[in-house]
């Protein structure tokens, strides 16, 4: 059975997304469930760094100047970091990832873009920074970018926001 993919239908563009539910079950199901209920819809893009990648997810970005933006977890709290053996993804462009605090086991709802290759952020990479990969851009980069290069402010934060108009689930 082929992966769900979901559309994120952004302020500047769409973007169609792999969710990998075959090798990350609990990182891509937990996205799958919020997109499902509607969590996504209406948030903004909270934190954008050129060269590094996109930041999402925060239910206080609702308001995009929120200065709680980015410090939310999802309605069900965190879920269990997820490192499969057989499911070493790399953090490379164009994937999606787990955002967490830096502790065990406290990913939520928040997840990134990668726009360049972050293999330091990869699970299996030494140091502290975990973040597991859960799925891919299939098409959309060019919106990607668009994202990617839209003037911030010294929070990292685009003066102009950007909207997550609506993730729509599909072969879910």
């Amino acid at each position: 059975m082929a992966n769900p993919t979901a559309i994120l239908d952004t302020s500047l563009g769409s973007i169609t997304v792999e969710l990998f539910v075959d090798k990350m079950p609990i990182t891509a199901g937990n996205f799958l469930e919020l997109a499902k209920s509607g969590f996504y819809d209406g948030l903004h893009f909270h934190r954008v760094i050129k060269g590094f990648m996109l930041q999402f997810g925060c239910p206080h970005s609702k308001d995009p100047n929120s200065p709680r933006a980015g410090t939310g977890d999802g309605p069900k709290g965190t879920i269990q970091d997820e490192h499969p053996a057989n499911a070493k993804l790399s953090n490379e462009p164009g994937t999606l990832s787990m955002a967490n605090t830096g502790q065990k086991n406290s990913g939520s709802c928040q997840f990134f873009i990668n726009t360049v290759h972050n293999d330091f952020l990869d699970w299996f990479s030494p140091g502290n920074s975990k973040h597991p990969v859960f799925g891919k851009v299939i098409s959309g980069m060019d919106v990607v970018t668009k994202i990617e290069n839209t003037r911030t402010n010294a929070s990292d934060r685009p003066v102009t926001p950007v909207k997550m108009n609506k993730v729509t689930v599909q072969g879910a």
